[in-house]
């Protein structure tokens, strides 16, 4: 296991080809230093974009570059893609978690800014034609929801202090994130606790603290089917 871990490897790379686009030469230390990674992790990530078909030319004693000319194809939407993408905003605008309200906006502002001038009017147009109905006041209750999917896709470990309702009282929990569901008020995560050695659901708004920690776990064949299909048996 790479402990280089810091950024999720997807955006990492990602990161790394705009790296190489904004500038002529790129070094395997300076890619190191910026992303918090070893320099043998930065060889194997350009060698993982060279294979996925980015033309990188190796500059012996130098560094790396993009082959001149190369640049990403702008990403194209068909109408009623466009207007997908506006209705999921206006469902998740009304949701009661800050964090994913915050990174849905920024995700619909930069795809906004790839449509073309007619899809553009048009999206502005249904955007104000279009509204949920539930959480009409824009309440958020809680604020730990991207941290939350961060923990559950990277298997780390998070620290929480957490207000239980059974009991009425704040514990500290040190738990494994495998799933999340999403009820009519509440996002719920089911977790392995390590306070009960035992899975466990939390609500997200009763979530006082967050803190995601280093630590890896294993992800115990977690399947949320068969984790429902448990808990009904258990409930019959």
């Amino acid at each position: 296991m790479d402990s280089d871990n810091h950024i999720p490897r997807l955006s990492r790379l990602t990161s790394i080809l705009t790296l190489l686009q904004s500038k002529r030469i790129v070094t395997a230390s300076e890619i190191a230093k910026k992303f918090g990674i070893s320099i043998r992790t930065a060889y194997r990530d350009i060698k993982a974009l060279e294979e996925s078909g980015v033309p990188i030319f190796t500059e012996e004693g130098k560094g790396y570059s993009l082959i001149e000319g190369y640049s990403l194809p702008p990403v194209m939407f068909t109408e009623e893609e466009a207007n997908a993408l506006i209705t999921a905003e206006n469902l998740i605008s009304r949701n009661k978690d800050k964090s994913l309200i915050k990174n849905h906006k920024g995700a619909i502002a930069k795809i906004k800014s790839v449509l073309r001038y007619s899809s553009k009017d048009k999206v502005e147009l249904l955007s104000k034609r279009v509204f949920y109905m539930q959480n009409i006041t824009s309440e958020t209750t809680s604020n730990c929801l991207s941290n939350v999917q961060v923990a559950i896709t990277n298997l780390k470990l998070i620290k929480i202090t957490y207000h239980s309702i059974s009991k009425n009282e704040l514990t500290k929990r040190e738990i494994e994130p495998h799933a999340l569901y999403h009820t009519q008020e509440n996002w719920i995560l089911i977790a392995w606790c390590r306070l009960r050695n035992d899975y466990r659901e939390f609500r997200l708004d009763k979530v006082h603290s967050l803190e995601l920690l280093t630590e890896q776990f294993d992800d115990r064949n977690f399947n949320l089917r068969n984790y429902f299909n448990e808990v009904a048996i258990k409930n019959n």
